[in-house]
Protein backbone atom coordinates (compact mmCIF):
# COMPACT_ATOMS: atom_id res chain seq x y z
CA UNK A 1 0.00 0.00 0.00
CA UNK A 2 1.10 3.51 -0.83
CA UNK A 3 2.69 4.99 2.61
CA UNK A 4 0.31 8.18 1.59
CA UNK A 5 -2.63 6.99 0.97
CA UNK A 6 -2.44 5.05 4.00
CA UNK A 7 -1.82 7.98 5.91
CA UNK A 8 -4.54 10.09 4.52
CA UNK A 9 -6.81 7.55 6.07
CA UNK A 10 -5.62 7.95 9.55
CA UNK A 11 -8.24 11.00 10.52
CA UNK A 12 -5.75 12.27 13.22
CA UNK A 13 -2.44 12.37 10.88
CA UNK A 14 -4.90 13.50 7.94
CA UNK A 15 -6.17 16.91 10.01
CA UNK A 16 -2.69 17.95 11.04
CA UNK A 17 -1.48 17.72 7.51
CA UNK A 18 -4.35 19.18 6.15
CA UNK A 19 -3.57 22.38 8.70
CA UNK A 20 0.10 21.97 7.75
CA UNK A 21 -0.62 22.64 4.23
CA UNK A 22 -2.63 25.04 5.24
CA UNK A 23 0.30 26.73 7.32
CA UNK A 24 2.30 27.23 4.29
CA UNK A 25 -0.44 28.50 1.71
CA UNK A 26 -1.07 31.35 4.43
CA UNK A 27 2.46 31.57 5.06
CA UNK A 28 3.27 32.15 0.97
CA UNK A 29 -0.28 34.55 0.67
CA UNK A 30 1.27 36.80 3.04
CA UNK A 31 4.90 36.27 1.53
CA UNK A 32 3.57 37.43 -1.70
CA UNK A 33 1.95 40.32 0.09
CA UNK A 34 5.36 41.45 2.13
CA UNK A 35 8.46 41.09 0.62
CA UNK A 36 10.51 40.78 3.83
CA UNK A 37 8.19 39.07 6.03
CA UNK A 38 9.61 36.92 8.83
CA UNK A 39 7.39 34.65 10.34
CA UNK A 40 7.39 31.05 11.35
CA UNK A 41 4.64 28.83 11.48
CA UNK A 42 3.93 25.10 13.67
CA UNK A 43 1.17 23.13 12.65
CA UNK A 44 -1.31 21.17 15.15
CA UNK A 45 -4.17 18.94 15.24
CA UNK A 46 -6.45 22.26 15.96
CA UNK A 47 -4.99 24.00 13.30
CA UNK A 48 -1.87 26.00 12.94
CA UNK A 49 0.35 28.57 15.00
CA UNK A 50 1.78 32.26 13.50
CA UNK A 51 4.88 33.27 14.67
CA UNK A 52 5.68 37.28 13.73
CA UNK A 53 4.62 40.63 12.99
CA UNK A 54 1.63 40.50 11.31
CA UNK A 55 -2.24 42.02 12.25
CA UNK A 56 -5.22 39.53 13.12
CA UNK A 57 -6.85 40.25 10.06
CA UNK A 58 -4.44 39.65 7.86
CA UNK A 59 -3.42 36.34 8.98
CA UNK A 60 -7.31 35.51 8.56
CA UNK A 61 -7.95 37.21 4.88
CA UNK A 62 -4.19 35.51 4.21
CA UNK A 63 -5.38 32.39 5.38
CA UNK A 64 -8.88 32.25 3.67
CA UNK A 65 -7.04 32.76 0.74
CA UNK A 66 -4.73 29.96 0.86
CA UNK A 67 -7.48 27.69 1.69
CA UNK A 68 -9.42 28.58 -1.51
CA UNK A 69 -6.44 28.64 -3.56
CA UNK A 70 -5.89 24.62 -2.11
CA UNK A 71 -9.28 24.36 -2.94
CA UNK A 72 -9.00 25.50 -6.30
CA UNK A 73 -5.77 22.71 -7.01
CA UNK A 74 -2.83 24.66 -6.55
CA UNK A 75 -1.41 22.21 -4.41
CA UNK A 76 2.30 23.54 -4.88
CA UNK A 77 0.42 26.09 -2.36
CA UNK A 78 0.52 23.12 0.80
CA UNK A 79 4.66 23.21 0.52
CA UNK A 80 7.31 25.59 1.57
CA UNK A 81 10.95 25.82 1.02
CA UNK A 82 11.89 26.55 4.58
CA UNK A 83 9.37 23.94 6.17
CA UNK A 84 11.23 22.24 8.89
CA UNK A 85 10.49 18.96 7.29
CA UNK A 86 12.82 19.59 4.65
CA UNK A 87 15.57 20.38 7.43
CA UNK A 88 14.91 16.66 8.77
CA UNK A 89 15.96 14.98 5.59
CA UNK A 90 18.15 17.14 4.63
CA UNK A 91 19.74 16.56 8.25
CA UNK A 92 19.12 12.83 8.30
CA UNK A 93 20.88 12.34 4.92
CA UNK A 94 24.01 14.23 6.20
CA UNK A 95 24.16 12.96 9.32
CA UNK A 96 23.78 9.15 7.88
CA UNK A 97 26.05 9.89 4.80
CA UNK A 98 29.06 10.61 7.40
CA UNK A 99 27.57 7.88 10.02
CA UNK A 100 28.36 5.20 7.22
CA UNK A 101 31.74 6.80 6.31
CA UNK A 102 32.67 6.99 9.64
CA UNK A 103 31.69 3.89 11.55
CA UNK A 104 29.80 1.23 8.86
CA UNK A 105 30.88 0.91 5.55
CA UNK A 106 34.68 0.06 5.72
CA UNK A 107 34.49 -1.38 9.26
CA UNK A 108 35.00 0.20 12.55
CA UNK A 109 38.31 2.26 12.78
CA UNK A 110 40.27 0.81 14.83
CA UNK A 111 41.93 3.93 16.30
CA UNK A 112 41.01 7.67 16.33
CA UNK A 113 43.83 8.80 13.79
CA UNK A 114 41.54 6.30 11.62
CA UNK A 115 38.38 7.89 12.19
CA UNK A 116 39.88 11.09 11.35
CA UNK A 117 41.21 10.09 8.14
CA UNK A 118 38.03 9.26 6.74
CA UNK A 119 36.71 13.15 7.91
CA UNK A 120 36.98 14.04 4.73
CA UNK A 121 34.98 11.75 2.94
CA UNK A 122 33.00 11.93 5.79
CA UNK A 123 31.82 16.18 4.60
CA UNK A 124 31.92 14.89 1.61
CA UNK A 125 28.99 12.38 2.67
CA UNK A 126 27.06 15.01 4.28
CA UNK A 127 27.54 17.49 1.43
CA UNK A 128 25.91 14.85 -1.02
CA UNK A 129 22.84 13.88 1.53
CA UNK A 130 21.95 17.72 1.61
CA UNK A 131 22.50 18.18 -2.17
CA UNK A 132 19.96 14.87 -2.52
CA UNK A 133 17.74 16.65 0.10
CA UNK A 134 16.64 19.53 -2.03
CA UNK A 135 14.49 17.36 -3.93
CA UNK A 136 13.86 15.03 -1.82
CA UNK A 137 12.46 17.48 1.32
CA UNK A 138 9.56 18.84 -1.08
CA UNK A 139 8.79 15.33 -1.74
CA UNK A 140 8.69 14.12 1.23
CA UNK A 141 6.54 17.44 2.20
CA UNK A 142 4.36 16.07 -0.41
CA UNK A 143 3.66 13.21 0.70
CA UNK A 144 4.34 12.43 4.62
CA UNK A 145 3.58 15.73 6.16
CA UNK A 146 1.26 17.79 4.40
CA UNK A 147 -1.84 16.80 2.33
CA UNK A 148 -3.16 19.31 -0.35
CA UNK A 149 -6.70 18.03 -0.75
CA UNK A 150 -7.83 20.13 2.43
CA UNK A 151 -11.48 18.44 2.04
CA UNK A 152 -13.59 19.85 3.99
CA UNK A 153 -11.04 21.88 6.37
CA UNK A 154 -12.30 24.89 7.42
CA UNK A 155 -11.52 27.78 9.48
CA UNK A 156 -12.96 28.84 12.92
CA UNK A 157 -11.29 31.50 14.23
CA UNK A 158 -7.82 33.58 14.74
CA UNK A 159 -6.57 34.93 18.30
CA UNK A 160 -3.45 36.48 18.43
CA UNK A 161 -1.33 36.94 22.32
CA UNK A 162 1.84 38.73 22.80
CA UNK A 163 4.85 37.20 24.58
CA UNK A 164 8.20 38.32 25.65
CA UNK A 165 7.69 40.99 22.38
CA UNK A 166 6.50 37.98 19.88
CA UNK A 167 3.36 38.04 18.10
CA UNK A 168 1.55 34.32 18.21
CA UNK A 169 -1.43 34.10 16.03
CA UNK A 170 -3.82 30.63 16.41
CA UNK A 171 -5.47 29.90 13.53
CA UNK A 172 -7.99 27.34 14.69
CA UNK A 173 -9.41 24.83 12.27
CA UNK A 174 -12.16 22.12 12.29
CA UNK A 175 -13.42 19.46 9.32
Amino acid sequence: MNQAVSLSHIPVLSHVRRNHALEHATIQVLSERHRDLRVAGRSSLWGFYLYGQVGSEEVLAAAQEGLRRLRQGQSQMALHRNCGSNFVVAGTLAGLGAFLVIEGIAGRPKSWIERMARLPLACAAATLGIILAQPLGPIFQARVTTQADVGDLRIVSVTQENKAGLTIHHVRTEG
